[in-house]
């Protein structure tokens, strides 16, 4: 096999594997190749997609320019050389199930260009995520808001209707009136449930509203527990406090109305106190303690499943009539669909959040706390999204390596799951490894990093910037210092110098980790003079949503370069560029900073201690 075939089957090899979901095009959005997880999240054959022109295999079928401006993003990071990521996007794709046809599909895409040796784009990387489901639920809730809209409009016609009759009969008036007047007050209720955020707010609404807009006294909400075995309710004061201790955590297998109407799937219609005690022993209990004449208990269904239960009362005898009935039935199915949202949504969080937890403890003790040479001060933060369940693989490190000198990384592994973060400490710990053992420039550490990723069958795309800071003697003797550094496709370094001046240190950037090991990485430096800062980050920190990558980078220079002139301590100055452009991130941020002190005065207090490894104390110099 020729070494052209060779790296080619090597590609192919690493590309399908790799667990981003992607496309490769070249120049002229002809289809390359496909990694195997694009293929099965578009449920698509290899043969099908490779060598056709991408809008012929995914034509815009919404009539909305979806395609146009995934086209226009595609070119504008040809043209740019720089990644170019789309707002959400709704792109319908094809399906061949039993039903063939279009389906709509929410996409969160970023198209990465490949960059040639003179810097040029040969070729272009369409990463995407389905995001689906997270709009669909966020839809759901505005459907049903929509609905509860519907019926109070639907309700207050009704109400204007009956008012502008005029009936013979004043019973039936007077029926009719009180029917119209609860009508509405449901309807300013389903209102209020549409919006309900949670399963506390759904009981209050009911209790404090629902009871009332009934004509009812009194009333609780019953919610079936995880176990099926109980059933905990939410009762109103107008049954008092005996009644709130006794009937507040009931057992399934109890006979009072709320746990027959789960457990039958029946309304429970008790219209006097006769009806009542006949129905079960325990309501003698009831009538001692809450002193109402009339019980209704209704279940909160929405399919086959019983989420739990609605109990009214009354202080005179019901007569119960279809349409009370049926208004009962109407309210109780609005609730259900409340309570079945927001238990869903509760569950969900609480998985998320016991996910989010574990990740991110996982990944902050893998992050550790940097290196503090005698006159460098690093800091570090990070902040997770604020978006996601899942925590990604963005990472930075700070340490000492054999010749004594500071290297300095930030990185980001593709990918928002555990599986990054697992690929993140790896990568993370070849990288301190290989450094310390090489002791070389960071253009050869890196290469070396991207030669032991493909031997060590690391199938993730990563993003870098690595830094090395010398000091040779003559710097030594004036105070200075330089900073070295290799970029692997990620954003580049912002130096901010004592006299208020903010600089992107913009160089050519190399390809991304993972992808060519054998392709040439390229060293770049810049002279340090005492008091300078630089700062080193993930795209999270850059990236906002309807801007590019090119303003994002260039707000973080102005805002860092006006909050720099404040003479702010290094910490100060990360907590504050973080508050004004960190709220709300849509991806992880990883934040390292670097100040080089004066040598010629002690390490300022602000600073902190200078810590440094057991193995590089002694003689050895502190910094550079």
């Amino acid at each position: 096999m020729t070494g052209y075939a060779a790296d080619a089957a090597y590609y192919r090899s690493v590309f399908a594997a790799s667990p981003v979901a992607g496309l490769l095009l070249d120049t002229d959005l002809v289809i390359t190749d496909a990694s195997d997880s694009y293929l099965r999240l578009m449920d698509r054959a290899r043969p099908y997609v490779v060598g056709r022109y991408v809008f012929d295999v995914f034509p815009d079928v919404s009539g909305r320019s979806e395609q146009s401006a995934l086209g226009t993003s595609m070119r504008r990071a040809l043209a740019t050389g720089r990644p170019d990521r789309l707002p959400l996007l709704d792109y319908a794709v094809e399906t061949d199930g039993a039903v063939a046809g279009y389906q709509d599909r929410w996409w969160s895409v970023v198209n990465i260009p490949l960059l040639g040796a003179d810097g040029r784009a040969t070729g272009l990387l369409n990463a995407v995520e389905d995001v689906t489901r997270i709009v669909v639920e966020e839809r759901r809730g505005r459907l049903a808001r929509a609905a509860a809209e519907d019926l109070l409009r639907e309700s207050r016609a009704l109400s204007e209707d009956l008012a502008a009759r005029s009936l013979d009969l004043s019973e039936v008036r007077l029926a009719e009136a009180r029917s119209s007047r609860r009508l509405a007050a449901l309807g300013e209720v389903a209102l209020e449930l549409a919006g309900a955020e949670s399963v506390e707010q759904l009981t209050e609404i009911v209790v404090s509203h629902g009871v009332a807009a009934l004509g009812a006294d009194g009333g609780a909400v019953g919610v079936v527990d995880a176990s099926g075995t109980r059933l905990r309710l939410d009762i109103t004061d107008s049954l008092g406090t005996a009644a709130q201790r006794l009937y507040s955590d009931l057992p399934m297998d109890s006979g009072l109305p709320a746990t027959v109407a789960v457990r039958t799937g029946r309304p429970v219609l008790l219209r006097d106190r006769a009806a009542g005690l006949a129905f079960s022993p325990e309501m003698t209990q009831v009538y001692e303690t809450a002193g109402k004449e009339a019980w209704a208990a209704v279940p909160l269904r929405l399919g086959t499943a019983t989420l739990g239960s609605i109990t009214v009362s009354w202080d005179a005898p019901q007569v119960f009539s279809p349409g009370d009935v049926a208004l009962l039935n109407a309210f109780a199915a609005q609730c259900a669909q409340t309570l079945d949202r927001l238990l869903r949504r509760q569950a969900e969080r609480r998985s998320a959040a016991a996910a989010r937890q574990m990740s991110e403890a996982l990944q902050r003790s893998l992050l550790g706390t940097p290196v503090q040479p005698d006159h460098l001060q690093i800091t570090a933060r990070y902040v997770p999204a604020a978006r996601g369940v899942q925590v990604g693989g963005d990472w930075y490190d700070a340490f000492q390596v054999s010749d004594g000198s500071t290297q300095l990384v930030v990185g980001d592994v593709s990918g928002h799951d555990r599986e990054a973060a697992a690929a993140m400490a790896q990568v993370r710990n070849v990288l301190r490894g290989i450094a310390h053992q090489l002791a070389g420039s960071p253009a050869a550490v890196l290469t070396a990093l991207d030669a032991a990723l493909h031997d060590l069958a690391v199938g993730s795309l990563v993003t870098a910037v690595l830094a090395k800071v010398e000091q040779p003697e003559e710097q030594a003797r004036a105070g200075l210092r330089t900073l070295r550094w290799s970029n692997a496709g990620h954003p580049p370094p912002l130096l901010l110098t004592p006299d208020g001046a903010a600089e992107l240190l913009v160089r050519p950037v190399d390809l991304l980790l993972g992808i060519r090991p054998d392709r040439q990485r390229h060293d770049h430096s810049h002279v340090l003079v005492p008091g300078s800062t630089v700062l080193l980050y993930t795209d999270g920190l850059v990236e906002r949503r309807g801007s590019t990558l090119d303003e994002g980078t260039e707000l973080l220079r102005s805002t860092a370069g006006r909050l720099a002139t404040g003479d702010l301590p290094l910490d100060e100055l990360c907590d504050a560029l973080l508050a004004e452009l960190g709220g709300d991130v849509e991806d992880d941020v990883a934040l390292l900073a670097l100040r080089a002190h004066a040598e010629d005065r002690p390490r300022p207090a602000e600073a902190g201690p200078a810590v440094l490894p057991a193995d590089l104390r002694g003689d050895r110099p502190a910094d550079g």
